[in-house]
């Protein structure tokens, strides 16, 4: 047994050249993801340490207000499980490619907004994604380096939550990227965020601030408040862990119509509670860099 393992130790693994081969292509991808982001002079990175904290319509409403401003914005949803910003943008149609069929062209939404999401790329957009790590990892490189996004002021990407591979794979492919974290107020999120953060500090991404989302709810009929998830829990961790406190957005049904409708809440024009709530937020961020 011990000869047969030495005679197999010194059988050739595989041709030489295929190590060769896969650092080229690994160069290659680096090269493709510097030019897709060379461009972009602000990239912020949205995470949320759980789902369903309002992440994805905390991203979409940003890049609105970013591109209202007069901001040249890009919006990537790399969640490679639960891509919902074509929906919170209307997108319905697969993306486009470039004439020299390498790179995909993003959705022009406005004069300043172009959006891009992994499912797009979906013939079916049900069809669930079920791969393993490394797969997945692969996916998200390529994603973001295929995109031709052409000079920026601002890239918004929405992440997949949590403290994974795939939050993980994002963080590293775009490295000089800042952090906004989400959370809503009750505790069980803020234990997640808590790791959100630990997350953000050992990959040493810097982070610009936390946002309490769904942070209280005025009664239609009394007009009194309701803390729906209680209240205040975000400004108080921020404190806590030494971050900004970016602001708190109430809950409002709006953004849940306008979400299923594919227009950003942020894009009309009455004045509410969220939109004053959002424009502070999204001010603070501007303050920031």
């Amino acid at each position: 047994m011990i000869h047969d393992s030495v005679d197999k130790a010194k059988k050739p693994q595989g041709c030489p050249s295929q190590g060769n081969d896969m650092a080229g292509k690994q160069q290659e991808q680096q090269a493709m993801i510097k030019a897709s982001l060379g461009k972009i002079k602000h990239k912020i990175f949205v995470l949320s340490g759980k789902g369903g904290v309002g992440k994805s319509s905390v991203s979409a409403n940003l890049a609105a207000v970013l591109s209202k401003k007069g901001y040249r914005t890009g919006l990537m949803d790399v969640d490679v499980h639960g891509p919902s910003i074509a929906q919170m943008l209307g997108l319905t149609e697969l993306l486009d490619i470039t004439p020299d069929q390498q790179r995909l062209i993003p959705k022009q939404v406005n004069e300043n907004l172009k959006v891009v999401s992994v499912q797009a790329l979906m013939q079916d957009k049900d069809q669930a994604i079920i791969w393993r790590g490394p797969a997945k990892a692969g996916m998200i490189q390529q994603f973001v380096g295929m995109v031709d996004w052409g000079e920026l002021d601002f890239l918004i990407i929405d992440a997949p939550p949590g403290t994974g591979d795939e939050p993980l794979t994002v963080v590293q492919t775009i490295p000089e990227a800042l952090g906004v974290i989400v959370t809503t107020p009750q505790e069980v999120a803020l234990a997640d965020i808590r790791k959100s953060i630990s997350f953000c500090k050992t990959v040493k991404l810097k982070t610009l601030g936390i946002v309490e989302n769904m942070s209280g709810y005025k009664c239609p009929h009394c007009n009194e408040p309701i803390d729906l998830f209680m209240h205040g829990g975000g400004e108080r961790t921020a404190r806590e862990q030494g971050l900004t406190f970016l602001g708190a957005i109430p809950f409002d049904t709006g953004v849940v119509a306008s979400g299923d409708q594919g227009v950003p809440i942020m894009f009309q024009e009455e004045e509410t509670p969220f939109t004053k709530a959002f424009s502070t937020v999204v001010d603070n961020i501007l303050k920031q860099l």
